[in-house]
C-alpha cells in the first residue's frame, strides 16, 4: 500500500465525506435491509460539532473517523473505509488517530456504537481492544451494541 497520510477534515471536505461514508456502507444495505444511518447523516451539521480525521492515499480520502466528546469519553461516531481499501489496517490507523485525540483532551475511554450485525465491525473493535457494554433493541427490530476501551 502506497504511503498513507492522516489529516484533519476542512469544511471544503464534507461532500468528500458524505460519498465517502455512503460508499463504505453500502455493502451493508442488504445486510438490514435499509440504509444504514451514516448513510444519510447531514454531515453539514455535523461537522460543526463533530472533528473528522481523513485517511488519504496519494491525495486521494479512502478513509474517515468521526468523532466528538460524549459524556467524558470520546466517541467514535464513524469509522468508514472505502469498499477497496478495506481490510488492509486503514481502521484500526483511524482508531489510533482518535485513541491519540483522546489522549490529548485528557480524556481515557473511547466509546461507539454499531449494529449486531455488523460482525466484522465487532470483530474488529475487540481485536482493538474494545469491549461489548450494553446492547439495545431499536424500533427497526435492529440492536444496538454500545463498545468500550479504556485507555
Amino acid at each position: 500500500m502506497n504511503s498513507v497520510e492522516i489529516r484533519q477534515a476542512q469544511a471544503a471536505d464534507i461532500s468528500v465525506i458524505a460519498k465517502l461514508t455512503r460508499r463504505a456502507y453500502a455493502k451493508w444495505v442488504l445486510v438490514l435491509g435499509r440504509e444504514p444511518l451514516p448513510m444519510s447523516a447531514d454531515y453539514e451539521a455535523s461537522f460543526t460539532h463533530h472533528r473528522f480525521d481523513l485517511a488519504e492515499i496519494d491525495g486521494v480520502p479512502v478513509g474517515l473517523i468521526e468523532t466528538l466528546t460524549v459524556d467524558g469519553a470520546l466517541l467514535i461516531e464513524n469509522l468508514a473505509i472505502a469498499p477497496e481499501h478495506q481490510r488492509r489496517g486503514l481502521g484500526s490507523r483511524l482508531v489510533a488517530v482518535a485513541e491519540e485525540l483522546a489522549r490529548s483532551r485528557g480524556l481515557t475511554a473511547l466509546t461507539l456504537y454499531t449494529n449486531r450485525r455488523f460482525t466484522g465491525n465487532i470483530e474488529l473493535y475487540q481485536r482493538l481492544g474494545f469491549e461489548v457494554v450494553g446492547e439495545e433493541s431499536l424500533e427497526d427490530g435492529s440492536t444496538r451494541v454500545d463498545m468500550r476501551k479504556v485507555i
